[in-house]
C-alpha cells in the first residue's frame, strides 16, 4: 500500500470513528444523577437494574450467604439510614453478607452491595460499616459500572472500525489498549468520587466521616502484614486489590473529600456504634467455612467431604475453594491437594494418565491405605518453580479422587520434601466421630478484656492456625501493637 493510499485509508477511518462518536454522544447521554450533569451512557436504568437482578443469585450461588438473620438485618438496617441520604434513594438496595472469608466489599448495578464476613471481621464500629457501605453506594448512585461499560464498548466499537477500514495488523489491539487505559484512567477518579459520595452520606446520616479514614488504615495494616508474611514464607504477597486499594498512605484528596464532607454533618450525631456492632458480629464464622473445610494447627478437617489429614509440622497451610496448598517455612517446596469427582471405574495409575494427563510416570506405586485405593509416581509436570519432577498421589474416596502433587523449589535437589509429600497423602482418611467436632468451622466470640490480659496471652491458646497473635491484633484494631484496656471489648476466635 502507498503512503498516499494509506492516509486516505485513515482519513476514512478518522471519520468514520467521529461519525459514530457523534452518533452515539447524541444518542447515549443522560443526566448523572450525581453531578447533574450529561454523562455518556449505553444503558437506561432499566437496563442497569436487570443487569444486577440477573447477576445477583450467580453472586449468592458462588459465595452463599452467612446464615445468621440478624447480622443481615442490621446491616441492611445500617444501608438503608444511608439510602435515605443518597441521591438515588427511590432505588431498592440490598446489603447482603456473603459467606466468604476474603476481605473484600463490592457493588453490583441497581443497588445490589454485597460485604463479606472476613471483611466485617476485621471491622469495630458501625461507622467503619456505614463506611465500606457507603463507598459502595457512591459506585451505584453515581452509575460508576454503567458509565466503565459504555466507555469500554465505545472503545470497542470503535476499534473494530479501526481494524476494518484501515485494514492494518495490530489496529484492534491498539485500539483495546487505549480503551482499557481510559476506562482505568478514570477508574481511579471514580474511587475518589465513591468516597467523597460516600462521606457525605455518612455525615448526613450522623456518622462521623472519618470512619473511612480508619477502614482505610485496617486494610494498610492488612497489607503490611502479608507483605511481611509473604517475605517470611518466600512468596509473592497476595495484596488486597479491592475496596480503597488504590489510595496511597496520606492521601492529600481523600482527606480533603472527607474533610469537605463536615459541612454535611446531622443536627444529631450518632455515637460510632460499636457496641452495637460488635453484638451483632459475636458468632460469625472466622476463617475457612464448613463447606470448604477447617485448619486446625497442622490438621485439615472437612466435614461436609468426611475426610481429615495432617501437613508436616510448621507448613503454612492455605485452604483455597477449590484447593488446599501447604509449604515449608521459606517456601522451598510447595504441596497441592485438589478434588474432582470419580465418573468411570478406572484403576487409579490410569486416572493420571487419562484424567490428569501425567506422561512419562516412573517410580509408580499402588497403594493400598485405610480401605482406600491409589496410586503414587513421579511425573515431570509444570509448578510455579517451573518444570520439575513431581510426586502425585491420588487416592479414591467415596465417588471422589484426591490429588496430591508436591515439588522442590530446587532443581538440584528435587526430592528433599518427597518424604514430607508421601507422608502427608498416607495421613489422608475417613472422619471419625471424634473428629466431627473439629471440622466445625471457628467462630468470633466478643469477651471484655480483663486487667492485665494482653493479646499475646490470647493467642497461646486461639485456633487460629497461622500467626495467631498478629491476626488478633489485626481484628481487633490493635496491630502492630499496643493492647487492650480493662473491660474493653475485644474479639477472639474460638
Amino acid at each position: 500500500m502507498s503512503r498516499r493510499q494509506f492516509t486516505s485509508t485513515w482519513t476514512r477511518a478518522v471519520l468514520a470513528v467521529c461519525g459514530l462518536l457523534l452518533a452515539v454522544t447524541l444518542n447515549g447521554c443522560a443526566t448523572n444523577p450525581v453531578t447533574g450533569r450529561s454523562d455518556f451512557v449505553l444503558l437506561s436504568e432499566d437496563d442497569e437494574i436487570a443487569i444486577g437482578r440477573a447477576e445477583h443469585p450467580k453472586i449468592l450461588q458462588q459465595y452463599g450467604q452467612v446464615e445468621m438473620p440478624e447480622l443481615q438485618a442490621y446491616v441492611q438496617s445500617v444501608g438503608e439510614r444511608l439510602v435515605a441520604h443518597s441521591h438515588r434513594p427511590d432505588l431498592i438496595y440490598r446489603f447482603t453478607v456473603l459467606d466468604s472469608a476474603m476481605v473484600n466489599a463490592f457493588a453490583l448495578p441497581g443497588g445490589y452491595i454485597y460485604i463479606t464476613r472476613g471483611m466485617l471481621a476485621y471491622l469495630n464500629s458501625e461507622a467503619e460499616l456505614a463506611a465500606v457501605l457507603g463507598h459502595e453506594m457512591g459506585h451505584v448512585t453515581a452509575r460508576h459500572a454503567v458509565r466503565q461499560h459504555s466507555a469500554a464498548t465505545a472503545t470497542g466499537i470503535i476499534g473494530t472500525i479501526l481494524a476494518a477500514q484501515v485494514g492494518v495488523r495490530g489496529a484492534q489491539d491498539l485500539a483495546n489498549v487505549l480503551g482499557t487505559a481510559f476506562v482505568r484512567g478514570y477508574g481511579r477518579e471514580h474511587e475518589l468520587e465513591s468516597d467523597r459520595l460516600g462521606a457525605e452520606y455518612l455525615a448526613r446520616a450522623g456518622y462521623d466521616p472519618q470512619a473511612m479514614l480508619r477502614v482505610i488504615q485496617v486494610l494498610k495494616e492488612q497489607e503490611l502484614f502479608e507483605t511481611q508474611r509473604a517475605k517470611e514464607e518466600g512468596r509473592e504477597p497476595r495484596v488486597y486489590h479491592g475496596l480503597f486499594s488504590t489510595h496511597p498512605d496520606n492521601d492529600r484528596r481523600l482527606q480533603e473529600v472527607i474533610r469537605a464532607a463536615d459541612q454535611f454533618r446531622a443536627p444529631v450525631a450518632l455515637d460510632d456504634g460499636r457496641e452495637r456492632f460488635l453484638k451483632h458480629i459475636d458468632g460469625l464464622v472466622f476463617g475457612d467455612s464448613e463447606r470448604e473445610g477447617v485448619r486446625r494447627g497442622r490438621d485439615f478437617y472437612h466435614g461436609e467431604l468426611g475426610f481429615a489429614l495432617r501437613f508436616p509440622a510448621g507448613w503454612y497451610i492455605e485452604n483455597h475453594p477449590d484447593r488446599i496448598v501447604a509449604h515449608p517455612p521459606g517456601g522451598h517446596a510447595l504441596l497441592q491437594l485438589t478434588v474432582a469427582d470419580l465418573n468411570r471405574r478406572i484403576p487409579p495409575r490410569e486416572y493420571l494418565v487419562q484424567r490428569l494427563n501425567l506422561k512419562d510416570l516412573s517410580h509408580g506405586e499402588e497403594i493400598q491405605h485405610q480401605g482406600l485405593t491409589g496410586y503414587t509416581a513421579i511425573a515431570p509436570s509444570d509448578t510455579p518453580f517451573g518444570r520439575r519432577p513431581t510426586r502425585v498421589v491420588v487416592l479414591y474416596f467415596k465417588d471422589k479422587a484426591y490429588v496430591f502433587a508436591g515439588a522442590a523449589k530446587n532443581a538440584d535437589k528435587p526430592f528433599d520434601y518427597d518424604r514430607e509429600f508421601v507422608d502427608t497423602a498416607r495421613s489422608f482418611h475417613a472422619l471419625t466421630e471424634q473428629e466431627r467436632a473439629l471440622a466445625r468451622p471457628q467462630r468470633l466470640r466478643v469477651v471484655r478484656a480483663a486487667a492485665g490480659q494482653r493479646l499475646a496471652d490470647l493467642a497461646r491458646t486461639s485456633p487460629i492456625p497461622n500467626h495467631p497473635e498478629a491476626q488478633l491484633r489485626l481484628i481487633n484494631g490493635f496491630y502492630p501493637a499496643g493492647e487492650p484496656a480493662p473491660g474493653q471489648l475485644l474479639k477472639i476466635v474460638e
